[in-house]
């Protein structure tokens, strides 16, 4: 799964990496190095603007979104903090993710992502420690996560141009980890590559056979993986010391040394 990630990147930088027509935000979020479910993320996407005429194009749009999806028949909100990712191999047969993945595909810009891996080593409370790892493009590229994105109506605020009266929400499609990844955690999100944005974001395609071609996973040794801080472990610690890698010296247990190659 993916269940934490950093993205540091300034309005402006996701602009020019992903040619975005309008900002939506009305003021940038600062860096996040420990994005968490139900926190504001940055999404890329493809829409028409609602008052549009007829046959207008869509504008790609930068904006924020609540990660963990609500389906827009969802009763209760709260369902978003249990939605956090989608897998890739059940996307058309979830009611929660089968309209979206027709209609409502996004990308979430990142800098990497971190997993837990568990070693042999039984901490105080008699469970196995985990050691975090930050998984990273090796070029410093920025990461584009497929996602999906819903639009829940809160039908308790009548005035639909109430603030509030509509929540958008996202998830992070997830697929097998390729080998040396795998190590840590069979799970990784499905990158898209910039060759592949505009093929992805485009909500004329409705027919999910036609996107295979476009999630490819990330081929092997494009991506760094190293452990860092057990500081992440905590939502309410951030900054850049989180994805500062530690000394490349594999700890006490059963760790595969090839995940602390330089």
């Amino acid at each position: 799964m993916c269940g934490r990630y950093a993205s540091s990147r300034k309005p402006e930088d996701l602009v020019e990496e992903f040619e975005v027509d309008r900002v939506v935000p009305d003021k940038p979020l600062a860096p996040d190095y420990n994005v968490a479910p139900t926190k504001q993320v940055y999404a890329v996407m493809d829409r028409v603007p609602h008052d549009a005429p007829e046959g207008t194009p869509p504008e790609r749009r930068l904006t924020t979104l609540t990660w963990g999806l609500v389906p827009s028949w969802a009763k209760d909100p709260k369902i978003g903090s249990r939605m956090i990712n989608a897998r890739l191999e059940t996307l058309t047969e979830k009611p929660s993710f089968k309209r979206a993945v027709a209609k409502r595909r996004c990308l979430l810009p990142a800098d990497g992502y971190f997993e837990w891996y568990e070693t042999d080593q039984i901490g105080s409370r008699g469970k196995p420690l985990k050691q975090p790892f930050f998984i990273t493009p090796k070029d410093g590229a920025v990461m584009a996560m497929a996602g999906l994105y819903e639009i829940w109506r809160n039908k308790q605020i009548e005035d639909p141009e109430e603030p509030g009266a509509f929540l958008w929400t996202s998830t992070v499609i997830t697929t097998s980890a390729e080998d040396s990844l795998g190590h840590i955690h069979d799970r990784m999100p499905m990158l898209v590559e910039p060759s592949s944005y505009d093929a992805w974001l485009d909500a004329t395609v409705t027919s999910f056979e036609d996107l295979v071609g476009v999630l490819v996973p990330a081929a092997p040794g494009r991506l760094d993986a190293y452990p860092v801080s057990t500081e992440v472990n905590n939502v309410r610690n951030n900054g850049d010391s989180l994805v500062a890698p530690l000394p490349l010296e594999p700890p006490e247990g059963d760790v595969p040394a090839t995940l602390f190659d330089a």
